[in-house]
């Protein structure tokens, strides 16, 4: 049962969310803080585009709300905006229905397509609300395609009663930002020229920034980790808006990423051999390790190998060219490595020849499998997330849950979730490095390994602490609601 309505309305806009359209993290926190904001008595409406990548099966479940022509342009050009509306657990999906941009098949096609695409998406977003007369408290706005929300609010929208909802603007990931060209943006999206100056818009004399934009404007800021909310204020993580974002540090706030405990649950995953809690993880996870194994290829002769799993895009910002200095270091002859992702064709190479130099004990799966991923959580012993930055990951929270130990780079939300292993106080729940070389990666794998293969009493114990650690949306779903009503207050 859910709490009883706080009255406390929240409306989210962005591009993505399971299972209606994924391609990354944003799509997971889309579909998981609205529920679990539901749970803590909220109403929530989520808003995204109507693409034509959406599965059909949800398509026939929708109904339709309205529609309307609304302008858009600096000449004031006239589009269609049409309301689609689904419900789920308690949420409402609003889905906003336009051919001319929406009909193109994939979510993101090209830059210069996706600006006229996402300035007619984020003030039709205002513009069904106000529609259906529904006024939200705070009106949350994930990265730049939904950017220009806090911007139309205040200028398009300051006379209705939307101007008393608050905007908040989440980073996901700075590297994308909705840079083009000044006159491109300003006449998509029809607002006035004063914005377009360096304080709001403007990146360089040509270019404009969309994600810069909304991040002035925006009641609030928020990324998807203390630490990232620091790391993107310097030069070296700030994608040349450090200086931008601490001018606007006032209003930013980090709050880590929750998993949905509901899918990643390792006592109820029937694609595990074997499903376990906390009580049996130490049997059943040698049952899911020799059955992983097998699958794969992997040879079982010694059993007492120690496995380290890799589940990962294979690109720069993964930390792969750390695994690949290092990786001849790892085979020792008393260990195993299972990697699954694709990317980079330099690390898929890579991978392919460590498979074939140390046949039986690597496994590269360059491929997308879900199902494998699984298995990999649940039958490796450690998990390697040696991540140039990470603004929050998920990967770690989901090895902890299941029971196996993360070797993690000290950024962003690694640094926040993963506490180092302290030897003398017998405590932390994975193993830690700091600065990004391959001597200090190799130094972390060294000390998760002696402490599996000399120490396992102690281990254990770190298997059963990270399984009861709290990873779920509860607890980021209260800090954004604490939030949302300072925002309010």
């Amino acid at each position: 049962m859910g709490k009883a309505k706080t009255g406390f309305k929240v409306a989210f806009v962005g591009s993505e969310c399971y299972p209606f359209v994924k391609t990354g993290g944003l799509g997971d926190v889309m579909y998981a803080l609205p529920r679990a904001l539901i749970r803590e008595g909220c109403s929530v409406r989520v808003i995204l585009p109507l693409y034509n990548c959406i599965p059909q099966k949800y398509k026939d479940q929708m109904k339709y709300v309205g529609s309307f022509m609304m302008d858009q342009t600096m000449e004031g050009r006239t589009f269609y905006v049409g309301i689609m509306e689904i419900e789920m657990e308690g949420v409402i999906y609003d889905f906003i229905d336009n051919r001319e941009f929406f009909d193109w098949g994939n979510p993101y096609t090209g830059l210069w397509e996706d600006i006229p695409k996402y300035c007619y998406f984020s003030k039709a977003a205002l513009a069904i609300l106000n529609y259906m007369e529904w006024y939200p408290d705070v009106i949350h706005c994930h990265d730049w395609q939904a950017a220009l929300v806090p911007l139309y609010l205040r200028t398009k929208f300051w006379n209705c009663p939307l101007k008393d909802s608050k905007s908040m603007l989440t980073i996901h990931n700075l590297r994308f930002q909705g840079i083009c060209g000044i006159q491109h943006l300003k006449y998509w999206s029809g607002l006035p020229d004063g914005l377009f100056d360096y304080p709001v818009f403007k990146q360089n004399e040509d270019e404009a920034n969309m994600f810069k934009g909304g991040l002035a404007y925006a009641d609030a800021i928020t990324t998807v980790s203390a630490t990232y909310a620091q790391e993107i204020q310097t030069p070296e993580f700030g994608e040349h808006l450090d200086a931008h974002l601490r001018y606007h540090s006032v209003r930013m706030k980090g709050i880590v990423n929750g998993i949905d405990t509901e899918i990643w649950d390792s006592s109820t995953d029937k694609l595990l051999a074997a499903p376990y809690d906390v009580t049996d993880v130490l049997e059943k996870k040698w049952v899911n390790k020799e059955a992983l194994r097998e699958q794969l290829g992997l040879s079982r002769e010694n059993g007492g190998k120690m496995v380290f799993g890799l589940v990962s895009r294979l690109t720069d910002q993964k930390g792969l060219d750390l695994v690949d200095a290092i990786f001849p270091q790892i085979m020792d002859g008393n260990t195993q490595v299972i990697v699954l992702g694709t990317g980079d064709p330099r690390y898929e190479n890579a991978f392919r020849y460590y498979e074939d130099k140390y046949k039986g004990d690597v496994c590269a799966y360059i491929s997308y499998n879900e199902a494998l991923a699984h298995r990999i959580y649940a039958g490796a012993d450690a998990f390697l997330v040696p991540s140039l930055f990470e603004p929050c990951g998920l990967t770690q929270l989901i090895a902890m849950r299941y029971g196996t130990v993360p070797v993690v780079r000290e950024t962003g939300g690694l640094k926040d979730t993963v506490l180092p292993y302290d030897a003398e106080k017998n405590e932390g729940n994975g193993f830690t490095f700091d600065r990004y070389t391959p001597e200090l990666l190799l130094k972390a794998v060294n000390e998760a390994k002696t402490l599996f293969f000399t120490d396992r009493p102690r281990w254990d114990a770190m298997v059963r602490r990270n399984m009861e650690k709290d990873v779920s949306w509860e607890q980021s779903a209260k800090q954004y609601l604490d939030f949302y009503k300072e925002l309010k207050a």
